[in-house]
């Protein structure tokens, strides 16, 4: 139902996305999803800009894509907005949050309760505040 819905309004939504109860999307018509991505239970998606998210995601429980900041340096305190970028086989922890104009690349791991502010790279597995490389993620054959 909860797809069906965001599609009413907008969004790109691929097959067999399964979207769990409380995930809150601010702007469905900038969000796209690809197929076979998994959102877990109140997560929000902040999108104030464009949110890309690919084949075979799984953004956790609890996990925000953030989109949006403010200028500090302003007295006038701008809104800054980015798109965020979470490609192929990404995985997003529970907790963790995903800061604006970050690229999670493809198959990418940000670790529970981790922040990414900066782009992660492919294959390798990032945790911390702020979240930096640990470790290859490598697959079992």
């Amino acid at each position: 139902m909860k797809v069906f819905l965001l599609r009413l309004f907008g969004a790109t939504i691929g097959k067999k996305v399964n979207i769990k109860p409380g995930v809150n999307i601010k702007y469905p018509w900038k969000l796209r999803i690809g197929d076979y991505t998994w959102i877990g239970e109140k997560v929000w998606i902040d999108n104030l800009a464009d949110v890309q998210i690919g084949n075979n995601v799984c953004i956790s429980q609890g996990a925000m894509l953030l989109c949006g900041n403010h200028n500090y340096k302003k007295s006038s305190f701008d809104l800054i907005s980015q798109q965020i970028t979470l490609e192929d086989g990404a995985w997003i922890g529970a907790k963790s949050v995903v800061c604006p104009g970050v690229t999670c690349y493809s198959h990418s791991v940000l670790a529970v309760s981790s922040i990414a502010n900066k782009d992660l790279e492919a294959y390798y597995i990032y945790q911390g505040n702020p979240a930096v490389k640990i470790r290859a993620r490598v697959f079992e054959v």
